[in-house]
């Protein structure tokens, strides 16, 4: 039996044994992050030796990329313009003020910790770690005693930022030398990644909408297809820019906006008898596949990144990972935050909350397929910080939850609170459930 097929066989044991207590986990502090980091550690080189990146670099990458293309579609799908009109000012300052300091911070601070890096290398770790993942810390954003500002607050920002941060990525990856993204220039990749992949998202997800549609005013589509179809056009988004040379996620991300709102539209198109169906039931299927990919993607994260980087620790890496989850993302969210009103637990309790999560997982292995010169310790960073969110955030979100309810509650008997605007945390697709 070959190696492969037993690195398939035990991520299928992996999976089929997290499934059988999943429910049972649910309600302690263990997250499936961590089982899943856990077991891929166990499989990989410093384990059982059954998965390694020098020999499955090919598989590896198609599954963390395709669990960021459907996150991201499925993320961006569910967003509603209601999300940002209910207490809307949170996560527009968080995404539109704190990512880009949290962004610029993280690049600033690695520079004195990181001797051996280029600027554009430090640029790119701080783009790497700037996204957040709502489902590091579920019960942060799920728990009914957080107030539903901050609930939502947290949810659209972790659902948007990921793809918000591609941009910066992808830019900083065309100025570094050295990589084949470099190779076509700036210029070239601004028009191939940014606005011809983000035009084509726009067509490839309103086009997609409107079929749907119409095709279910005229009950020409089941329901099981519906959700095939939805998939389809996620696949077709990303496939279609890769193969003109731009970027697959980014037009990913802008097509699912595009049909979402599209499929939302109302109009004659739309059967009376179908107009009360979620955007949600139409995305089971995408969503879904995406949390399954996103789970098994921390797995390959333990095995080929985590792993490897636990045998050659440096106090330095240990210092800026603790800095990235602590200063360069709750300093950014309080500058973000001034003027709001908001108490100083609430600040301290989003800023907290920051997990970084598949986002950084992905970027972090795109860089191996990038081949940027400085990839052993930008891995070794980036596995480093992600593992020390996976830890600390998911156990300390059901303790932190509680105690923070209790001070809402006690605080909202006394006095009117900013935090008292309406949010909608449930709204739309809910990264809590990866």
């Amino acid at each position: 039996m070959s190696g492969s097929l037993w690195a398939g066989a035990a991520v299928a044991a992996v999976t089929a044994g997290y499934a059988l207590f999943s429910r049972r986990l649910a309600t302690t502090v263990v997250s499936a992050p961590m089982v899943f980091t856990g077991c891929g550690i166990a499989i990989g080189p410093i384990g059982l030796g059954l998965l390694d990146l020098k020999h499955d670099a090919g598989p590896v990458l198609t599954l963390v990329e395709a669990a960021l293309t459907l996150v991201l579609f499925t993320d961006a799908m569910s967003v509603r313009r209601r999300d940002l009109r209910l207490g809307g000012f949170l996560p527009g300052r968080l995404l539109g003020i704190g990512l880009p300091l949290t962004i610029g911070a993280g690049w600033l601070l690695a520079w004195p910790l990181l001797p051996g890096l280029t600027l554009w290398e430090l640029a790119l770790l701080g783009a790497v770690l700037a996204p957040t993942d709502a489902a590091l810390g579920k019960t942060a954003v799920s728990d009914r005693r957080v107030p539903p500002l901050v609930r939502g607050g947290l949810n659209v920002e972790s659902g948007l930022n990921d793809g918000m941060a591609l941009p910066f990525f992808v830019l900083f990856l065309a100025a570094l030398p050295g990589t084949l993204a470099s190779e076509e220039g700036a210029a070239g990749v601004f028009w191939r990644a940014l606005v011809l992949s983000t035009a084509w998202g726009l067509v490839a997800g309103a086009l997609g909408g409107w079929l749907l549609r119409w095709s279910r005013a005229r009950g020409w589509i089941s329901g099981d297809w519906r959700q095939a179809f939805v998939l389809a056009v996620a696949a077709g988004a990303y496939a279609v820019a890769v193969a003109f040379d731009g970027s697959g996620f980014i037009a990913a991300w802008v097509a699912g906006f595009a049909f979402g709102v599209s499929l939302r539209r109302s109009g004659p198109a739309e059967a009376p008898a179908e107009a009360p169906a979620a955007v949600d039931d139409s995305a089971g299927l995408t969503a879904h596949l995406a949390d399954l990919l996103a789970s098994l993607s921390f797995l390959v994260f333990g095995a080929v990144l985590l792993g490897p980087t636990l045998d050659d620790l440096d106090w330095r890496i240990v210092v800026y990972a603790v800095l990235s989850l602590t200063v360069v993302r709750m300093l950014p969210v309080a500058l973000s935050l001034a003027g709001t009103g908001l108490a100083l637990p609430t600040v301290a309790y989003i800023g907290w909350f920051g997990p970084r999560g598949l986002a950084s997982v992905v970027f972090g292995l795109l860089l191996v397929e990038e081949h940027v010169p400085g990839l052993q310790l930008l891995g070794r960073v980036i596995a480093v910080t992600v593992a020390l969110s996976i830890l600390l955030h998911g156990m300390s979100a059901v303790v932190l939850a509680k105690r923070y309810g209790a001070w809402y509650r006690k605080a909202a008997d006394r006095r009117p609170l900013r935090e008292d605007l309406p949010g909608d945390a449930e709204a739309g697709h809910s990264p809590t459930a990866r």
